[in-house]
């Protein structure tokens, strides 16, 4: 009986105006189907025991390494299974949203690993995710092309990039596609569409199914992750360890179970990232009520910072340790018509990227193809003619626990300005994201979810802490407010009468305001905001 009344919803479900895509075949939804009842009921529970641990964070609990994994640890025998020669030199990546023109030039950049972003770089809309996944479909079957509103046409070249693709997190839902009722996990959707449709057209072209993770918090999520890899696998009559994935170390929880989150996935696993800006996102939302983590402005908060470069430097020990490979953290910085802002900003990027070469970094990651040549002039010299660093153990490096979350040794101040700019960047993102664009270009640097995250929590950290300024103010409400009006007329006149006449910044405006002032701390403000898209 049970069995008849799933058939007769998923048929009245299959008629439904959003599920008629070509892409979207009975044969596609049914597996859908499948990924939703194996997965989804653990995938809730997972999000649960976040919750949890997370009140436990803010009633005091230290974080630490898990006793109860020591032997995952300690165990010197096991490493990953043999990763593809396609993905052994990923001295520096791309990254970016499924739009139709980003995807062929950053597979013809130079770049030796493409990620195509349905999380934090795209804005997910309906037609954002169901057109991204038809153009990684054509891609894939190079028939895919694109001409702007110049007449400039655009195609693939022979020569390429590795494809690979993020799905959005699990804590996110597409809405448009009904399961029973109820939205299906948006990591189900994005990653058992991609997969029902190209694993096999991949592998004939002598690539493979390959994706990074984001937004990982413990081992047991990287396991549910190895779990839906296998039985999709096993469903499609793929051989098990041919999905190789990524995994962005981009949560302070994560972070102390980076070997763990390896041997989940160890024969899936392909390497881990330092996810750097919604790891900074991480640390202050899970310490925001500890006014000993008060972080002062986001520009301070470098990769040289101690808790920070102990983080970074452990991911490479672990990876190394293991046969994995470890990935750098974004540059996103866009190329100016302003030589002199190029200079300074160049330089930047060379001391970003020499200290992670110099710490053992596999490749890295840019967000714009002018970084590219720069981005391997500084890590070919470390590499000498290797595909990568594995052989760099880093054993003379150690970490406790208490360096990973200690926030001193910061030099740099709460100031007004730093209130003002994470006001104007929230706002001016949001603004963006509500519009359907999850990458926005804001004064030379690529904004993505990430970013303006950590804009929007030092703002709730700030206010709900009554921080005060070197001037003697004190952040309270009509400050606040005031300073969230003055900056709102400053996005009204950076976008100009056309958008701002949509009244998505209004919208933003508004979303931000109770994203900061509210008591009560929003997880994700991609989740406030998805009801309005």
């Amino acid at each position: 009986m049970m069995h008849m009344e799933t058939k007769a919803v998923r048929k009245k479900e299959a008629k439904t105006s959003h599920q008629l895509h070509p892409l979207l075949t009975d044969e596609a939804k049914t597996f859908l189907y499948k990924l939703d009842e194996m997965f989804n009921s653990q995938r809730l529970h997972l999000l649960a025991v976040r919750e949890e641990r997370a009140r436990q964070i803010a009633d005091g609990q230290k974080l630490d390494f898990l006793p109860s994994t020591q032997r995952i640890r300690d165990y010197a025998h096991w490493s990953v299974a043999p990763i593809p020669e396609a993905l052994q030199d990923r001295r520096v990546e791309i990254t970016g949203p499924v739009d139709r023109k980003m995807i062929i030039n950053a597979l013809n950049s130079d770049a030796k690993v493409f990620m195509a972003d349905f999380e934090d770089a795209t804005s997910p809309t309906w037609e954002n995710i169901i057109s991204g996944q038809q153009n990684l479909y054509d891609a894939i079957r190079n028939q895919i092309d694109f001409t702007a509103s110049n007449g400039k046409k655009y195609q693939l070249k022979k020569n390429r990039a590795v494809l690979k693709v993020r799905p959005r997190g699990w804590h996110l839902s597409e809405k448009h596609f009904q399961v029973q009722g109820r939205p299906i996990s948006a990591s189900l959707f994005d990653f058992g569409l991609y997969f029902f449709h190209n694993a096999q057209e991949l592998i004939r072209s002598g690539s493979g199914p390959y994706f990074y993770l984001p937004k990982l918090e413990s081992h047991e999520e990287a396991r549910l992750w190895n779990e839906v890899f296998v039985f999709a696998q096993e469903e499609l009559g793929v051989s098990r360890g041919t999905i190789k994935a990524t995994v962005l170390i981009e949560t302070i929880t994560a972070a102390f179970e980076m070997e763990e989150i390896i041997y989940e996935l160890k024969d899936h696993m392909a390497g881990l990232n330092a996810g750097r800006w919604d790891y900074i996102f991480s640390a202050i939302k899970k310490f925001r009520h500890d006014p000993e983590f008060i972080l002062p402005d986001r520009e301070a908060i470098t990769m040289s910072v101690p808790f920070m470069k102990a983080y970074a430097n452990l991911l490479v020990k672990t990876c190394h340790k293991r046969g994995a490979l470890a990935i750098g953290g974004m540059s996103a910085f866009i190329p100016s018509k302003d030589e002199e802002v190029n200079k300074r900003a160049f330089e930047k990027v060379r001391k970003d990227k020499t200290l992670e070469a110099e710490a053992g970094y596999d490749g890295t990651w840019v967000a714009h193809p002018g970084l590219i040549p720069p981005v391997l002039e500084v890590f070919d010299p470390f590499l000498k003619g290797r595909k990568h660093q594995k052989h760099l153990l880093r054993e003379d490096f150690t970490v406790m626990a208490p360096e990973l979350t200690n926030p001193e040794i910061i030099y740099g101040q709460i100031t007004e300005k730093g209130v003002r700019t994470n006001i104007n960047v929230a706002l001016l993102y949001i603004e963006s994201w509500l519009q359907g664009t999850g990458a926005a270009a804001l004064y030379n640097l690529m904004e993505d979810a990430a970013t303006a995250e950590i804009s929007r929590a030092q703002l709730w950290q700030w206010y709900h802490h009554h921080v005060e300024f070197k001037n003697g103010k004190i952040l309270n409400k009509a400050l606040f407010l005031r300073l969230l009006n003055e900056e709102l007329s400053a996005a009204k006149k950076y976008l100009g009468a056309e958008r701002t006449n949509t009244a998505k910044i209004d919208l933003a405006a508004i979303l931000l305001e109770d994203l900061v002032m509210n008591k009560e701390f929003e997880e994700f403000l991609t989740l406030k905001a998805y009801p309005f898209l």
